[in-house]
């Protein structure tokens, strides 16, 4: 059972409804791991190509990028409850300069079994939603500020958090990038060993 079915179960759904939700088929784990696979040698190749945002004398030093092997659990179904009114966030920020943000609400879903939630932000496009997060791998397996996933805005309440596709920001390649940090809300009592990883870790 992939993690989007576990998540649809919690949640009191078909795979099939969740399936609907999100305009596509359910997975199957090795299409799933596949296309998983093929964006990441995507990322590599687009950050060989130009020197943004891994510098040309950095990129022994980072690429190909470092990632945990694929793993559907992390997958899963999350209810967004949208703020019932505009709430504005000052973000920290790399470069100590806050940036603001809307809080668009709250996603809650479970994960290995533990409930959780992360609250979802945007900045200026209304139909992109930024989650940062940290977990326990944060300072140790990954960037120590935290991870961050971005989501398609959907005609329903249901998003998909696949943490397999969590990114590390880019400060970690080039300090010359700002990157927001996690709220406290956002830091994760667990550790995510799914996505990005730092390419320095055993």
């Amino acid at each position: 059972m992939t993690g989007l079915q576990t998540a649809a179960i919690a949640l009191g759904l078909t795979v099939a409804t969740v399936a609907a939700a999100c305009n596509r088929p359910p997975d199957d784990p090795q299409d799933y791991a596949a296309r998983i696979a093929e964006a990441r040698a995507s990322k590599d190749a687009d950050f060989q190509r130009t020197n943004d945002p891994v510098p040309a004398d950095k990129k022994a030093q980072f690429l190909p990028l470092a990632y945990y092997p694929v793993d559907p659990e992390y997958h899963v179904l999350a209810a967004l409850t949208p703020a019932t009114t505009r709430v504005e966030v000052m973000m920290p920020t790399s470069s100590g300069q806050p940036r603001r943000m809307i809080k668009i609400g709250m996603l809650t879903f479970t994960l290995k079994g533990q409930p959780m939630s992360l609250a979802a932000y945007t900045e200026n496009d209304l139909n992109r939603l930024f989650v940062p997060f940290s977990d326990l791998t944060s300072g140790t397996e990954t960037y120590p500020a935290g991870r961050f996933l971005d989501l398609d805005r959907t005609p329903t309440s249901l998003y998909e958090l696949d943490f397999n596709r969590a990114y590390l920001p880019y400060c970690y390649y080039n300090a010359a990038f700002e990157c927001p940090y996690p709220p406290p809300e956002n830091r994760l009592k667990t550790p995510i060993r799914a996505g990005e990883r730092m390419k320095t870790s055993a």
